[in-house]
């Protein structure tokens, strides 16, 4: 009997641990956060943008890194933005410790439950281009942020 309690416990922890992520993020929320990043974003509003970054605990070289991805292409034409639920192979490649550009090993400070997905399209007299950026989307005190990466734990 002690062994059912033990295993049912456990598969009751796993359903919960798996669900909560699923049920975090509403989709106004969802909408809303890519709405607001969309329009920092195409505005070029770079404090703006640095302020979807969680970077409590996280490495300083990587910080100064990412936003300077953060606004890269900032002021560009957003074809599509969304996001998107992770794959098995982005849940896999987020808990996977990261070499450092300083040496050693870094982590994600916070654990992603989504992907944004930015889509941009220039065209102009040479011709056409479209990049493509994905960045993993943690939630933090009900709100969705950017994890940067800080020493692994």
């Amino acid at each position: 009997m002690t062994t059912f309690i033990k295993i049912s416990s456990l598969v009751f922890i796993f359903l919960v641990t798996i669900t909560l992520p699923i049920a975090a993020g509403t989709p106004e929320q969802e909408k809303a956060f890519a709405d607001k990043y969309k329009t920092a974003f195409e505005g070029k509003e770079t404090a703006a943008l640095e302020s979807f970054l969680y970077t409590q605990g996280a490495d300083p070289g990587i910080v100064g890194f990412y936003k300077m991805m953060q606004s890269a292409e900032a002021g560009e034409k957003i074809s599509s933005i969304e996001l998107v639920n992770l794959t098995p192979d982005d849940v896999k490649k987020a808990a996977t410790p990261m070499d450092s550009p300083t040496g050693g090993k870094v982590c994600l400070t916070l654990k992603p439950t989504k992907k944004l997905v930015i889509k941009i399209e220039k065209k102009d007299a040479n011709g056409s281009s479209t990049s493509t950026t994905e960045n993993l989307i943690a939630e933090k005190d009900g709100k969705f942020v950017i994890p940067v990466p800080g020493p692994c734990k």
